[in-house]
């Protein structure tokens, strides 16, 4: 068995480091209290190895990113304008500089989604848009995992 926070072979020992349970070495079972020996059968331990070396297709993933709508410089000043407030009066409201609502109702930046999301609450209007991305799965290389040699292969083609 292998040490899960070096990954050294040997002797282990099941340890609570900071409370989580892990299987680790002698050497880093300093790190917290030892609770026991871990003993293991040869015949247990070849079942556990061939059990790991079992391959799952992977899964594309769905991934939601969180996007700011085109529109926003405007959907701010109007916004704004509804309520009835100053650059320098809403700034203070929401707690941010007047330069930066300036800049904001410009275009000059995009919010961040933290600070768009605190328009939105504010003023009651929409920024941000969710859109759900399903990743699809790089080309496997040879071996054990995926290069850069294999990234610059995919760039080029």
């Amino acid at each position: 068995m292998q040490c899960e926070m070096c990954g050294s072979k040997g002797e282990i020992f099941r340890v609570s480091i900071e409370d989580a349970i892990l299987n680790v070495c002698k050497r880093c079972s300093k790190y917290g209290t030892v609770l026991s020996k871990v003993m293991i059968d040869e015949p247990k331990k070849k079942e556990k190895e061939q059990k790991r070396v079992e391959k799952v297709k992977p899964q594309p993933e769905k991934e939601i990113v969180f996007v700011i709508v085109s529109d926003y410089a405007d959907k701010i000043k109007k916004g704004r304008e509804k309520l009835g407030l100053k650059q320098k009066d809403f700034a203070k409201l929401i707690n941010e500089r007047d330069s930066m609502v300036s800049k904001l109702e410009t275009g000059s930046i995009e919010p961040s989604i933290k600070l768009a999301r605190k328009l939105e609450r504010f003023l009651k209007i929409k920024l941000v848009e969710e859109y759900e991305e399903s990743s699809k799965a790089l080309p496997k290389a040879k071996g054990e995992g995926f290069t850069i040699g294999d990234l610059v292969k995919v760039r080029k083609r």
